[in-house]
């Protein structure tokens, strides 16, 4: 049998993952404006959170599964957060390196 939490997080956790899916959402549909019909060409995005983090819709997917987390207050929920959190800021630091190589004007902060 498994105890009850000591706080309730079920509703922080709504509004977290509720941000998480919605930030997640809006900086995948900025990404997808950045390319012209028929263009192949790579361009640097600017709108939105992605002058202040590489990639955004990593951080609010992070969001995403801590508000999971937050919900159901589990070790498996919590690792599993942990876990995607380690991996995309893994990914995102590869799409840092990949931009300084690809792009000149790139800032490296």
């Amino acid at each position: 049998e498994l105890l009850e939490p000591w706080i309730d997080l079920k509703y922080p956790g709504i509004v977290l993952f509720l941000i998480g899916i919605s930030g997640n959402f809006y900086h995948h549909f900025l990404l997808s404006k950045l390319r012209t019909k028929g263009s192949k060409d790579y361009k640097v995005p600017k709108r939105g959170l992605f002058e202040l983090v590489i990639c955004p819709h990593y951080l609010f997917e992070i969001l995403g599964f801590l508000g999971i987390s937050l919900i159901s207050q589990t070790l498996y929920s919590f690792s599993t957060t942990l876990g995607t959190a380690l991996y995309l800021m893994g990914r995102s630091y590869a799409a840092k390196r990949w931009y300084i190589s690809k792009f000149e004007d790139f800032p490296k902060e």
